[in-house]
């Protein structure tokens, strides 16, 4: 089977992917919306939206300290979703589970708390060339704070990490390394196993931004042996606002919560405060009840694909737009590793990615341009920015045709 009737049959397993989201449904400027800003948040299906209906409508209620009914419910339901997502990336408990408001925070967390207990001066963190800012300014604040020294493991032109300059990254004052596993400005699939495994000959724990990989493939946390990970809710289909952290038992045990207030307290006397077990000791406040409860129909939603299924789908789709854009005389794509994933981004010579984006937009698609939150890659490589065409699985090889077509359009009205 060729790549474009593999893509069809999955595709239209069922129905047409992008008929359970309706978002996808209307037309911009005149013209039929094609989505092509997956990675900055993915449209919803309409299981979510319901579902977020659904709660308001019946069990809305805060959560762990009411003794009435909804409570009970709200509570219930809330900590189902840490199970459910416990047992998505395969986490060993559900107690290593902590909700966030998204990728940022969950990150934010470790560098605090991690760096509070286990970081002096003299240390140092390891991050990579392509990090998103989120996983970058924590660190680097976390350093200064701390006396402690930030390194890089730098990229070549294909956008791939130079993993022999970790073994020169790499010491006994190395207290972190903090790594995406997919770049969300280049498409990059890191090998976070590899890299952990050679973290841990140094005892080094390692954090994984995982806000591009959990939305499109499989997560075992156990099977790769990461000491923390971090994912948002709406990049997965989910709704905004909700994040993930895991972290290892035993470091999380260690660390010093993150903020203070309700929930996060055994008890509390001006002397001292007792704070609570995990993992309520890092949810401090009224969390984002809705979001954690709704959290569980996007997981319904990916595992129904299922989401080994969308990869490879989403994998041939990514391979199809490449070499469809690649046609297009004077583009270049920024982001060319072996391993990718999702992301396809580029420049045009002669125009500038906004002035692109915008007339892409006229014609109803929607990229993103810019520098994604990624400004040391721009620099690398040179640019002010990219156009950045991000795929989700209600994405089509038509989709990607009108693209191209749009495109060549656009061109010819900028020289």
């Amino acid at each position: 089977m060729n790549t474009l009737s593999t893509i069809s049959a999955f595709t239209y397993q069922h129905k047409r992917i992008a008929d359970y989201f309706p978002a996808l449904q209307q037309k911009v400027y005149g013209q039929p919306l094609i989505y092509f800003d997956n990675a900055a948040t993915t449209q919803k299906p309409q299981t979510v939206i319901d579902a977020i209906a659904r709660y308001y409508s019946t069990i809305n209620s805060n959560v762990h300290r009411g003794v009435h009914y909804l409570s009970q419910l709200a509570t219930e339901a809330s900590e189902e979703t840490r199970r459910r997502v416990a047992r998505f990336i395969h986490a060993r408990y559900a107690h290593e589970i902590i909700f966030t408001r998204g990728t940022t925070e969950s990150i934010n967390l470790v560098a605090y708390s991690y760096s509070k207990a286990f970081l002096k001066p003299g240390d140092n963190v390891v991050i990579s060339a392509m990090e998103h800012h989120s996983n970058i300014v924590p660190w680097q604040i976390a350093c200064e704070d701390h006396g402690a020294t930030l390194r890089v493991i730098p990229m070549n032109e294909r956008g791939e990490l130079l993993l022999d300059e970790l073994d020169h990254l790499v010491d006994e004052h190395t207290r972190m390394l903090a790594i995406t596993w997919i770049s969300n400005s280049l498409g990059t699939v890191n090998p976070v196993r590899e890299i952990i495994e050679k973290a841990h000959q140094l005892n080094i724990p390692v954090l994984i931004d995982a806000a591009q990989a959990a939305p499109h493939m499989p997560i075992d946390v156990q099977a790769i042996d990461c000491d923390f990970l971090a994912f948002s809710g709406h990049k997965m289909y989910g709704p905004t606002g909700i994040g993930v952290l895991y972290g290892k038992e035993e470091w999380l045990d260690r660390m010093p919560p993150y903020q203070g207030g309700g929930e996060m307290i055994k008890s509390v006397r001006f002397e001292k405060t007792e704070y609570n077990d995990l993992p309520f000791k890092f949810e401090a406040g009224t969390p984002h009840i809705e979001g954690t409860v709704c959290l569980q129909a996007a997981l319904d939603f990916l595992e129904s694909l299922p989401l080994a299924d969308a990869f490879a789908y989403e994998q041939q789709l990514l391979e199809y737009a490449t070499r469809q854009v690649s046609q297009i005389p004077g583009l270049r794509i920024i982001g060319q590793a072996a391993e990718k994933a999702s992301i396809l981004s580029f420049i045009i010579e002669g125009t500038h990615p906004y002035d692109v984006g915008v007339l892409l937009d006229k014609m109803g698609i929607a990229v993103r341009t810019g520098h994604h939150c990624t400004q040391p890659v721009m620099d690398f490589f040179g640019i002010p920015g990219t156009v950045r065409v991000s795929l989700a699985v209600y994405n089509t090889p038509a989709e990607i045709d009108r693209l191209t077509s749009c495109l060549d359009k656009a061109l010819s009205m900028l020289k």
